[in-house]
């Protein structure tokens, strides 16, 4: 695997794709994601609660088991889709666009949360994952209780990313920047986890102790 090394790191930002419009759906704001994503997700629930009649128990322990299952979906996905690269350039191309870009221009503030359009086609390929193997188990309508979970445990993870990257760090979560930046600046091949640092430990992928 081809370490994205520490002097690549630039000011400004990186371009995506030469088509304006394109280029324009890869970036967005705290707000726009909050509105689309936050609706996206009020929406689910409502779906659960009122449509599907799911209880409220069977809800609430899917929707907390949903959102841990991100923090390891978060580490997964990071450490060997997002810094998946070789020679080939397809594979390099899609490194650059799901995420070398990012270690290229890390504060291109417009490109810290992922942007609606792409999220929402994302979410819908994940709500259909998640909608199967729920079936193969006879609780297809289970889905719309644990998604919404899933999706918010992405949206909490996002914005913690956002924040390490665009303000000082609160008392309490020093650890969490210290963290990334260390992943950013030192070791691109540790420090996976952003919202946390769980599973870097029970990976062993935490950085060396000085």
């Amino acid at each position: 695997m081809a370490e994205i090394k520490a002097d690549m790191h630039k000011a400004g930002q990186a371009r995506i794709f030469k088509n304006p419009f394109l280029e324009s759906l890869t970036k967005t704001n705290p707000i726009q994601n909050i509105i689309v994503y936050g609706l996206t997700i009020g929406a689910l629930i409502y779906v659960a609660l009122f449509v599907k009649d799911i209880s409220f128990a069977t809800f609430l322990g899917l929707f907390s088991i949903a959102i841990f299952t991100w923090t390891f979906a978060e580490y997964i996905l990071h450490r060997y889709l997002f810094h998946f690269v070789n020679d080939h350039p397809a594979v390099q191309r899609f490194h650059f666009v799901m995420h070398g870009s990012h270690h290229e221009f890390p504060k291109d503030e417009e490109r810290l949360l992922m942007p609606p359009v792409p999220g929402l086609i994302l979410a819908t390929a994940l709500f259909t994952i998640f909608y199967i193997l729920f079936y193969f188990v006879g609780k297809a309508d289970w889905t719309w209780a644990f998604f919404p979970g899933f999706f918010l445990g992405y949206l909490m993870y996002s914005f913690v990313h956002r924040a390490t990257h665009v303000y000082k760090p609160p008392k309490l979560l020093k650890h969490l920047w210290a963290h990334h930046s260390l992943h950013h600046y030192k070791y691109p091949n540790r420090c996976f986890g952003v919202s946390n640092r769980f599973w870097d430990r029970v990976f062993g992928t935490m950085p060396p102790k000085n």
